[in-house]
């Protein structure tokens, strides 16, 4: 068992104000040490997560980030799986408590994902972070591969339009209740059908923004612990990991995210738990159909649009999906949205989330599902509530 005794995000968004990752990292690192009741002493290791070096520009970042938080002598660590690099770097940080290598570890992720380059750019840099022979270096984009693979789940599950719009929908009005979000919108259906078509059948407002932004977590052994945070704090109990055939092409059912129901089983496996348990989620919804996706490939509904469209996964509903707005609402800067996903779950399950999206009852399991690729490389972290919770 693993405490996060200390959870933090700064507000995510496109950063006009001359900042860098630097300065986001040393404001969110404060706030969650803060939170944690610890020095910066106490910590014996930084784990960094940043997907590219194209956006901070640069390499060998954990060193610099280590210098910038007064983490003098520290064992660092720099973890980078694509879109799961801060999921990654969480389960890299919980593995070093579990293994006895340290007491409590801080982990960082953040990227400038907004502002360092310009939407083609980054468009073509995606394309080489699937398969650079067969994918990037054709021009397939992201958005298409994404598209092709929605395609198919619709086609097997009966998906329309208008489930990738009520997600749209929701998330980004949750967001709306999230003062650090990077889309909160109040969109209607007839606006989300108007919005360009980018590769069908998503459109512009069915696609995350790229974000700047940073968040870090404090995890400590629960004797390592403060007294004050070791009852109340969050757990990870559960982590689970594994990969797919970066190709659509190779994959034997391209719509199924198979690597991910892999990765649950791992995850609720060692937390001891099924997943039906899990009362809250923050998915990976990097496109709308994503989310759906993500659902049913974790096991949390077996008709997952059945279950959607009956409000199983709105704030009010059975399992709250996004409640932070997920990528789509809260926005995604790549490196730091796994860990900002984690910071989510910790702080809704101890009952510190934005008051307006706080659950009336806290649920005990709480899940935060982050992939690279389409679903090519997944990770999934349980986390359960304290004792005092």
């Amino acid at each position: 068992m693993v405490l996060v005794i200390g959870a933090a995000l700064t507000a995510y968004g496109r950063r006009k104000d001359g900042s860098s990752f630097r300065d986001w990292a040393c404001s969110a690192f404060d706030a969650a040490l803060a939170m944690s009741g610890l020095e910066r002493t106490d910590v014996d290791a930084l784990v960094v997560a940043s997907e590219s070096d194209f956006f901070t520009l640069q390499l060998n970042p954990a060193s610099v980030l280590a210098q910038d938080l007064g983490l003098f002598g520290k064992a660092t660590l720099r973890v980078e799986g694509g879109g799961a690099s801060g999921q990654l770097a969480v389960h890299a940080g919980a593995e070093r408590i579990l293994s006895g290598r340290a007491r409590r570890v801080a982990v960082l992720g953040v990227d400038p994902s907004a502002s360092a380059l310009g939407g083609d750019c980054v468009r073509r840099l995606y394309g080489y972070s699937f398969d650079a022979w067969t994918d990037g270096m054709t021009g397939v984009t992201a958005t298409a591969l994404y598209a092709l693979s929605w395609q198919a789940f619709a086609a097997e599950h009966g998906g329309s339009d208008a489930d990738l719009a009520a997600v749209t929908i929701k998330n980004r009005r949750n967001a709306r209740s999230n003062p650090g979000a990077h889309l909160p919108r109040a969109h209607s259906e007839e606006e989300i059908k108007a919005s360009p078509m980018i590769a069908s059948p998503y459109r512009r407002l069915h696609c995350s923004p790229l974000s700047d932004g940073a968040a870090v977590l404090i995890l400590s052994a629960p004797e390592a612990a403060p007294a004050n945070r070791r009852k109340s704090a969050a757990r990870i109990t559960g982590i689970g990991a594994s990969s797919a055939m970066p190709g659509l092409g190779h994959r034997t059912n391209p719509g199924r995210f198979i690597a991910k129901t892999r990765a649950m089983k791992q995850a609720v496996s060692m937390a001891d738990i099924a997943p039906s348990d899990i009362g809250l989620a923050e998915i990976y919804d990097a496109y709308a159909g994503a989310e759906l996706q993500g659902i049913a490939a974790l096991g949390l509904a077996d008709d997952v649009v059945y279950a959607a469209r009956g409000g199983d996964f709105a704030p009010a509903g059975r399992c709250p999906v996004n409640l932070s707005g997920g990528l789509m609402g809260q926005g995604a800067p790549v490196g730091a949205t796994g860990v900002g996903q984690a910071a989510t779950c910790a702080l809704l399950l101890e009952g510190r989330y934005h008051a307006a999206l706080q659950p009336t009852r806290t649920p005990r399991h709480a899940l935060a599902d982050t992939h690279g690729g389409i679903a090519t490389t997944c990770a999934v972290t349980v986390f359960s509530a304290g004792a005092a919770a």
